[in-house]
């Protein structure tokens, strides 16, 4: 599930590369910033160790 944490207004992506890094990461779509889901069970344990 991906959420948006950005209001409905779309912005342009040199304003989303303006804004700070957010945990978990977030991503640009078409004007609209969503914010990732945290990986699951096999993954999770690969990313710990980044």
């Amino acid at each position: 599930m991906v959420t948006s944490i950005q209001s409905p207004s779309k912005i342009s992506l040199a304003e989303f590369l303006l804004l700070p890094e957010t945990k978990p990461a977030s991503e640009y779509v078409d004007g609209a910033i969503y914010q990732k889901d945290l990986p699951q069970g096999k993954h999770s344990t690969l990313n710990q160790r980044e």
